[in-house]
């Protein structure tokens, strides 16, 4: 019980200082491209494009790997490392490149942000949702601490953006020093029965997922529904910083109310599994995409900041509850052996497929349409999505009231 508290703080300060290192450095990152780097809407969109794309390309490895290695560390390694040059690489590297040549800087920042951010992501909180349930607590309690950690950063990044957007990448290169020290104190044990299920993986079972079609029923909600909330965030904060007098004014709120809605978001990750655990995983799935397709189609029709502001923070309520519901649907109806496939394909893979079609065309739209028409077509396509869903998500498996949703599946749903 101890240990197992000591690996829930540890792993919760990993969550918050890497989520606090990604904010720092990329929570205004459209803005950046837009002010500092001075690209359009199109050309922002190409960049958000080729992250995806390279993001994509890792999410497959990762998954594979992490199922293959079980609970060694070697990816947390190799992403913490990545993260302690956050700050040079893109004062140094990223933002010359992309003043050279834009599609030239977007092809080496994609590499970067896709291995160490994008694709990191979904690497990392598989292996804390695998840790989770190994030492017997909630993963949506841990991930709350990522949620602050986000939070902590982003209060005071639009400050700092007005003064030098440097100051972001330098302070993200700090926090980066502190979760590799966090990452090195963190030693997870393997019994020779979870290294045997770890090493039994292969590609036959990997390829055995793609003939399941509940499956390919929760791809079809991912492409439609979740993706489109990654590309709706993406251009987002130019959008919000439009509706005021000046652009630094713009700014600075906008970091204070992502400062604000993040911190909602953190206290709603810690509410969400009992929320998920008391309708079941895929009515979860249903909330949050109704709650997704509202605030999108809200955000095309309010005026003014306040109304703007509104639409923001159903975000709050949103992603805590689709986060915790894709990581409980899948462990109830799939092989848990292969959970970090089945998160880092067929959630962040498929969204990272779906940004890298979407986010172009919602570029040219924003240039051509304005934005709150295409946030009115965004958010109509969501809902429609959601609503075939309904239909077609796989039922909660009936469970014994004395077992826990996360951890009831992998003795009686094993691959042939």
């Amino acid at each position: 019980m101890r240990h197992s508290k000591s690996m829930y703080w540890k792993l919760s300060a990993y969550f918050f200082f890497f989520f606090f290192t990604w904010s720092a450095s990329y929570s205004l990152f459209s803005i950046w491209l837009g002010q500092e780097i001075n690209l359009n809407g199109t050309e922002t969109g190409i960049i958000f494009t080729v992250n995806a794309i390279f993001a994509l390309c890792m999410q497959p490895l990762y998954g594979f790997i992490s199922d293959k290695i079980g609970l060694k560390k070697h990816i947390l390694f190799l992403i913490s490392g990545l993260l302690l040059i956050v700050g040079p690489f893109y004062i140094f590297v990223y933002g010359p490149l992309l003043r050279y040549n834009v599609f030239l800087g977007a092809i080496v920042g994609g590499l970067y942000l896709g291995v160490a951010f994008l694709a990191g992501i979904g690497a990392i909180e598989s292996y804390v949702e695998k840790v989770s349930r190994k030492y017997d607590f909630e993963y949506g309690k841990s991930r709350m601490w990522g949620s602050l950690g986000w939070a902590a950063a982003t209060f005071f990044a639009g400050q700092f953006f007005n003064i030098n957007p440097n100051i972001n990448f330098w302070i993200a290169s700090v926090s980066a020093v502190i979760l590799f020290i966090i990452m090195m104190s963190i030693k997870v044990e393997m019994t020779e029965s979870e290294m045997e299920q770890a090493e039994s993986i292969n590609f036959r079972q990997v390829g055995h997922l793609f003939t399941d079609k509940h499956f390919w029923f929760f791809i079809v909600y991912v492409l439609g529904v979740t993706c489109i909330y990654n590309v709706y965030d993406q251009q987002f904060p130019i959008f919000f910083s439009s509706a005021f007098a000046s652009i630094a004014l713009g700014n600075q709120v906008y970091g204070y109310l992502n400062s604000f809605q993040v911190f909602l978001e953190a206290g709603m990750m810690f509410l969400a599994p009992f929320v998920v655990n008391k309708i079941g995983a895929k009515r979860g799935l249903i909330l949050a995409g109704f709650l997704m397709s509202f605030r999108i189609v809200g955000s095309g029709l309010v005026i003014g900041p306040y109304g703007i502001s509104a639409m923001k923070l159903i975000h709050a309520l949103e992603l805590p509850i689709m986060l915790i519901s894709v990581f409980k649907y899948l462990a109830a109806n799939f092989d848990t052996r292969l959970s970090s496939i089945l998160y880092l394909v067929g959630y962040q893979f498929t969204s990272q497929v779906g940004a890298s079609i979407f986010s172009p065309i919602a570029g040219a739209l924003y240039d051509i349409r304005g934005f709150a028409n295409t946030y009115l077509i965004m958010g109509i396509f969501v809902f429609a999505f959601t609503t075939i869903s309904i239909f077609t998500l796989k039922k909660d498996p009936k469970k014994p009231n004395h077992l826990e949703p996360q951890t009831q599946t992998s003795s009686n749903m094993e691959l042939a």
